[in-house]
């Protein structure tokens, strides 16, 4: 079968994905903050108002957050999610449909969880919008049409991300840093979800959805006695109650610098992750400093990390670094993504340039240009009302200063380059560390093997194994000839293949910068030409065309021609089995077994291109290509699966591609020798 265009695809992507690199601001004289302070009350049951009046726009903002301690779920993790999604369905006064429907004639937006609620307002709405709020909040309608519809979405979102490597690393990376029974390393599985009952919800709802750490914020054209009537109206008979309290382990890190290793052999990129847990409060004096410290490493794009890996060796489009602070234990995490030929590479990068920031003080340059730039966006986001809101819940909840973020710039300025190297030292842990590593342990694993760094490995839920065989032996006998011989007989064998002349597919898919599904289509004849295009509704997005005059690809309006080599191998492929030409060429040979998605495939390279067919089955199961994009080398994997027939051949219904970010194209449509014709090609 012939695959998608890696190429069209990208120029796609890259139009609606491709953001500026930003520089850093130059210092310049500290601006004076003046945060305006609220004026407070508490109701009798707990809940602490917070009140600013700002009276220079006629719009009002409110904020409900319940400061609860973090808390397991153990094995009906999903439950705290489940209320989340089910809260602001209408309410018990209210339906659905009424409910929403008020909000949107008010041109408000609410939203609510199971830690708290938000909306925002003209300020004449102001107070129906903060009943609205309260019925939603206080008077959910949980029902069990709603309930099966969020579990069912769970499930489903948690079934397209089971190939996800992001997803893979993030949810071991969690685990393995805080364990699996701590509120931040226990993870949902379709098995917890199944535990998980409507009445779970709603048990969870009245256990922890009280107002014994609830604050209301409201901030904008509002007054402060009317807003202290209708308060007390609306929230005054919430009902008194304490939340449960639980217990678990402290999290602790790693006695040495360890890999722990997640082979995930569909991976085109791996996902590197160094972390340790942290005790970080935002009122500790050490603070500021972690949090310039951490600019420096990986949190501005001028950073160590980034301008090492990406700008320096091009091996990614980004790294990064962030140190958690609050109220429970944290954790400092330094992360990228890397192709897969400079696994090794990368790590020793990793390690050498956190190595860097604890033993070698900032210049006073770099120091005074990341606090200026620190500071400048400080001050852009301080006049915003949820900027405003979240300054005055961290007050509270973290028990900071009242004038903490007046102080802000003045304390930031103070941080000298001792204290940076103080902080990196006692935060950036490099002796007890692991370096999660979540990538295609066939291609990567022997080369981290010669790091020597202790190795350990982990499946994609953080569970311990013995180290796996990577490698399999190749059945004598078995050669490239003999796979593509059996991928053509499974499809349906030469003189059913021999019969196509044409093949139509019709598809959609999604993505998450476009507002509504993609339609996918796809033409392919064996005169070599070829058409493939992505359109929203009647809008062509993209368009790629390959004929006998040469190839060229039409994005909003601009058109690239391909030439030379690019156009050569376009045109190659431009065939509905290239398997049919493939296996005229004596000099490709088996490079490997691998696994992809379960099954044992064989890997056949072609120059930048590699085949992956079932050992079993003999069908295609996905393709992998090396190309240069933006400067930059990445390889794109292309899946096959959902074979139905058609006309006596199999094809795939179902095409993934991951290009940066997954394509989950489904076929709706699959026609041969039919609906194909010259002019599709001009």
């Amino acid at each position: 079968m012939k695959k998608t265009s890696i190429l069209f695809i990208l120029l796609f992507l890259t139009g609606i994905m491709q953001a500026q690199d930003r520089t850093q601001p130059k210092p310049g004289k500290s601006p004076i903050i003046n945060i305006k302070k609220p004026q407070t009350f508490v109701l009798a049951n707990g809940m602490k108002v917070l009140v600013v009046e700002n009276h220079k726009l006629p719009r009002v903002s409110f904020n409900l957050t319940l400061d609860n301690a973090p808390f397991t779920e153990g094995n009906k993790k999903g439950v705290d999610e489940l209320t989340s999604n089910l809260i602001g369905n209408g309410s018990k006064k209210t339906n659905k449909v009424a409910f929403n429907e008020e909000i949107d004639f008010l041109g408000a937006d609410i939203s609510f969880s199971s830690h708290g609620a938000t909306a925002n307002s003209l300020s004449k709405y102001g107070g129906r919008v903060l009943e609205l709020m309260a019925e939603g909040a206080l008077h959910p309608n949980f029902t069990q049409e709603e309930f099966d519809k969020e579990k069912a979405k769970l499930i489903e979102g948690m079934k397209s991300e089971e190939k996800s490597v992001p997803a893979i690393a993030n949810r071991v990376v969690d685990a393995l840093a805080y364990g699996k029974n701590h509120p931040s390393g226990e993870f949902m599985t379709e098995a917890t979800l199944n535990n998980v009952t409507l009445a779970d919800v709603e048990a969870n709802y009245k256990s922890y959805f009280v107002p014994e750490n609830a604050y209301l914020i409201i901030i904008g054209d509002v007054k402060y006695n009317n807003v202290k009537v209708a308060v007390e109206k609306l929230f005054g008979t919430w009902e008194k109650k304490n939340t449960p309290k639980t217990t678990y382990d402290t999290p602790i890190n790693v006695s040495n610098l360890q890999i722990n290793l997640v082979d995930v052999p569909n991976a085109v990129q791996s996902e590197i992750t160094l972390v340790n847990t942290v005790d970080l409060k935002m009122g500790d004096p050490d603070f500021f400093p972690a949090v310039i410290a951490n600019q420096i490493l990986g949190g501005d794009f001028n950073s160590y990390l980034n301008m090492n890996l990406r700008e320096k060796h091009a091996w990614t489009y980004g790294a990064r670094s962030n140190v958690g602070a609050g109220k429970y234990t944290s954790k400092f995490f330094a992360k990228s993504a890397v192709r897969n030929a400079v696994t090794d590479s990368a790590v020793v990068e990793f390690v050498k340039e956190i190595k860097r920031i604890r033993t070698e003080k900032v210049s006073d340059e770099v120091l005074a240009t990341v606090k200026a730039g620190y500071i400048g966006r400080f001050v852009m986001q301080v006049e915003k009302p949820q900027t405003v809101a979240r300054y005055a819940l961290n007050i509270e909840t973290e028990k900071l200063p009242a004038d903490f973020y007046e102080k802000y710039i003045q304390t930031i300025n103070a941080v000298t380059a001792d204290d940076v190297l103080r902080v990196a030292n006692k935060y950036f842990l490099i002796d007890n560390i692991r370096i999660v590593i979540a990538g295609k342990g066939s291609e990567i694993a022997s080369g981290l093997e010669k790091l020597k760094i202790p190795m350990f490995y982990f499946d994609k839920y953080g569970t311990p194994l013995e180290k796996p065989v990577l490698k399999k032996e190749i059945p004598v006998g078995v050669t490239a000839k003999t796979v593509f011989e059996n991928y053509i007989k499974a499809i349906g064998g030469e003189k059913a293949v021999a019969s196509v002349k044409s093949i139509a597919m019709v598809g959609s898919t999604t993505i998450p910068q476009a507002p509504a599904p993609l339609t996918y289509t796809s033409k392919t004849d064996v005169k070599g030409n070829s058409m493939v295009e992505i359109a929203m509704g009647a809008m062509s997005m993209m368009k790629q065309v390959i004929n006998q005059k040469g190839a060229y690809a039409m994005q909003q309006g601009q058109r690239k021609d391909f030439t030379g080599a690019e156009l050569a191998e376009m045109k190659a492929a431009a065939t509905p089995f290239e398997e049919v030409l493939l296996l005229k060429n004596p000099a490709l040979t088996i490079d490997r077994i691998e696994t992809i998605n379960g099954n044992d495939t064989y890997a056949i390279k072609n120059g930048k291109n590699t085949y992956f067919y079932d050992t079993k089955t003999g069908l295609k199961l996905a393709e992998s290509k090396t190309i240069e994009q933006g400067g930059q080398t990445m390889t794109v994997t292309t899946n096959f699966g959902d074979y139905k027939e058609v006309k006596s051949i199999k094809v795939p219904f179902n095409i993934i591609q991951n290009v940066g970010i997954e394509l989950d194209i489904k076929m709706s449509e699959i026609t041969i020798n039919e609906g194909v014709k010259d002019t599709d090609f001009q």
